[in-house]
């Protein structure tokens, strides 16, 4: 193994190796636990000789893979918002690294470029966004956010954002890292942002001296899957001149169906939006998306006029780099291209038609259920519930140690309660009755 190469014989073995066991554990998904305990040999000094044995290496790290992690994959990992991933986006991703393929700029990566545009277009489309809407993939929803409100900032103007007290902590992140001003508003009673407590809270500003410049809306909270009211909220912002941001990363996805649409009714009078492919259009992590209703202010925000040695200067459609924060970039857009072209975009939506039958579906079986009672109804493939008297905490995390599936608790209206997101369309709804009456049993 000299200048870091290895034989073709040894390359294709533990290639073809490694895909038989991506294959192994996608295929085998719901018959092992949730999570692993093992540890992996974080204190193991640098290794200075090669391996003698290099596919000894492999299955040593498949034993921890396997071992070592929890597999949001998995049909019973109903915390967070799980990534159920695919195996073409996981063989693209191969693809992509393999060829060492530059996702930048369109000099050196020109097919990469056209690929990434068509995959945007495509995430415009089903999402029924409108026309002329563009953007580029990031790695995830946090760098999606502070993009978009980078481009608020310098549009309107640094100031103050506003957003409920249920929107994700990558937003007060986002806003911490410009240093503008952050002002989180208490939600309502169905957990969405107020239009008439934001309507104060500017007034209020704007009478102190500060200059409000964008809210951020929810297209489906983490914790309950609540969307805040997007109509209501873009008139408020075109009459008040701020900048209107939905953060949709895992929400904005239930568009592809009827019900979604309808949920989500107003996301496309925004000026900005976060999507995550990596959450409801079932990516390998991480896959990331920002879009903006005028794309060419990404340019105008982050586009620098470049040095000599890169040759010449760019800035048209596919250069990336001068449309967000990275220069160096993965290409990223070949996962979703490869999968919608090999499942079709019909997949995609009966798949996440799944996930939200199943939660109502489920929502049904809680009422019905002695023992527990609904806390928040089914919205876009997550629920709350309650065992009365149970610690919440407590019971999850005897779940988790169990390790049969992964349940979080999160809060609602000061209350520890239950959450269960059901995105993954692996997910059988026997098993996630099975949970419930499980974590009842716990309680």
């Amino acid at each position: 193994m000299t200048h870091l190469r290895l034989s073709e014989d040894v390359m294709r073995a533990l290639g073809y190796r490694g895909v038989d066991m991506v294959v192994e554990h996608l295929s085998r998904l719901g018959d092992g636990p949730v999570s692993g305990r093992e540890g992996w040999p974080a204190h193991e000094g640098v290794p200075w000789e090669p391996a003698v044995d290099p596919m000894a290496v492999l299955e040593e790290t498949y034993r921890l893979l396997t071992s070592g992690n929890a597999h949001p994959d998995h049909p019973r990992f109903l915390a967070f918002v799980p990534s159920p991933g695919n195996f073409v986006g996981v063989l693209a991703s191969m693809l992509a690294t393999g060829f060492a393929v530059p996702g930048g700029w369109r000099l050196t990566g020109a097919g990469a470029a056209d690929v990434e545009l068509a995959a945007v277009r495509w995430v415009v489309e089903l999402l029924g966004l409108p026309e002329g809407v563009g953007g580029l993939f990031v790695p995830g929803g946090s760098l999606a956010n502070l993009t978009a409100l980078t481009v608020a900032r310098d549009q309107v103007g640094a100031g103050v954002a506003y957003f409920s007290d249920q929107a994700h902590f990558s937003i007060p992140r986002a806003l911490h890292v410009l240093g503008v001003g952050a002002q989180q508003l208490p939600s309502d009673g169905a957990q969405r942002l107020d239009v008439e407590v934001l309507a104060s809270a500017v007034r209020r500003d704007r009478c102190a001296g500060r200059r409000p410049f964008a809210v951020v809306a929810n297209a489906g909270t983490t914790s309950t899957g609540a969307v805040d009211p997007l109509p209501e909220l873009a008139e408020f912002c075109r009459a008040e001149g701020l900048w209107l941001h939905v953060d949709g990363a895992f929400g904005a996805a239930a568009a592809l169906t009827e019900a979604g649409r309808e949920a989500l009714d107003g996301l496309g009078l925004a000026d900005s939006w976060t999507v995550d492919p990596h959450k409801w259009l079932f990516q390998p992590a991480e896959l990331g998306c920002v879009l903006l209703r005028r794309p060419r202010e990404l340019r105008e925000t982050f586009g620098v006029r470049l040095p000599g040695y890169l040759g010449e200067n760019m800035g048209g459609d596919g250069d990336f780099m001068q449309y967000g924060i990275q220069l160096t970039r993965e290409f990223r857009a070949l996962r979703l291209w490869l999968s919608l072209k090999v499942f079709g975009a019909d997949a995609f939506r009966d798949a996440v038609a799944q996930g939200m039958r199943n939660a109502e579906e489920l929502g049904r079986f809680i009422d019905a259920e002695p023992g527990v009672e609904l806390v928040t109804a089914p919205s876009l493939a997550v629920l709350t519930f309650r065992c009365p008297g149970a610690d919440a905490d407590r019971v999850c995390r005897e779940l988790r140690e169990e390790g049969d599936a992964l349940v979080m608790p999160t809060t609602v209206d000061g209350e520890r309660v239950f959450r269960l997101c059901t995105i993954n369309p692996r997910a059988d709804l026997g098993e996630l009755k099975s949970v419930v009456r499980r974590l009842r049993e716990l309680s």
